[in-house]
């Protein structure tokens, strides 16, 4: 398994980075769907207050270069995106009131 770096400035996060990193958004909704709402809060707590902070980074850099380091903080921060919506909205991992919702895009933007 490689091991998922961040920037030095957001190496408190790097715990998170190994799960959280992921190159789709099918992939990061799977993964709230089935991880405990207590993960959920944990990973939300610890992220959120630096999320300004991290998109400032991440602003640095033209999207078509970004140096592996940024763009694994990129896909942590559309995890939070993610996450976000389970925490501050649903309460829970599964959409609520959109029966067996599912994302399945044909093609993900990049990065």
């Amino acid at each position: 398994m490689t091991t998922v770096t961040l920037p030095p400035e957001f190496a408190d996060l790097g715990s998170w980075a190994q799960a959280w990193c992921l190159a789709t958004e099918e992939e990061r909704f799977a993964l709230r769907l089935e991880t405990p709402m207590d993960e959920l809060y944990a990973f939300h707590e610890a992220f959120s207050p630096r999320l300004v902070e991290a998109i400032d980074y991440c602003d640095k850099y033209p999207l078509d270069e970004l140096p592996e380091d940024v763009e694994n903080l990129l896909r942590l921060i559309y995890s939070l995106i993610n996450v976000a919506m389970a925490v501050e909205i649903f309460r829970q991992p599964k959409t609520v009131d959109a029966a067996d919702a599912v994302i399945t895009r044909v093609k993900d933007p990049r990065p």
